[in-house]
C-alpha cells in the first residue's frame, strides 16, 4: 500500500475554505482505497504554517498514477493552485500495520 500526504498553505488565508473545496474534488476519484481533505487544527506547540492537508491510501503505484492521471485531478489543480502559496507532498509505501510505540524507545542498558 502506498500513503500519499500533502500539505498546502494558502497565499491568503481567507481562502483556506476555497482551497479545502477545491480539494475535496480529489474525494470523487475512485483510484483511493482511502482519501481525506482536512483543515490544519493548529495545535502544535512548534510549528502551524500547513493550512490543509490530503492524505491518501492507494493499493498500488498503478492506482496512485491513475489518481493522478484522473481529469478531477486536473480540475483540483486549475482551482488550487492558484490559490496555494506551498505544496508539499511525499508517498511511502508500506507492507505491514506498524503497531504504536507504547513508550520511550531505550537503547542497551
Amino acid at each position: 500500500m502506498i500513503r500519499h500526504i500533502v500539505f498546502f498553505t494558502a497565499k491568503d488565508k481567507a481562502h483556506v475554505d476555497k482551497l479545502v473545496d477545491g480539494l475535496s474534488v480529489l474525494a470523487k476519484i475512485p483510484h483511493a482505497r482511502r482519501l481525506e481533505v482536512a483543515r490544519n487544527r493548529k495545535s502544535d506547540r512548534l510549528g502551524n504554517e500547513i493550512d490543509v492537508i490530503v492524505y491518501g491510501e492507494f493499493d498500488d503505484e498503478v492506482e496512485l498514477e491513475a489518481y493522478k492521471a484522473h481529469e478531477l485531478y486536473q480540475e483540483s489543480i486549475r482551482q488550487v493552485r492558484p490559490l496555494r502559496e506551498l505544496r508539499l507532498a511525499a508517498d511511502y509505501s508500506i507492507t505491514t500495520v506498524a503497531k504504536p510505540v507504547c513508550g520511550p524507545i531505550r537503547g542497551p542498558t
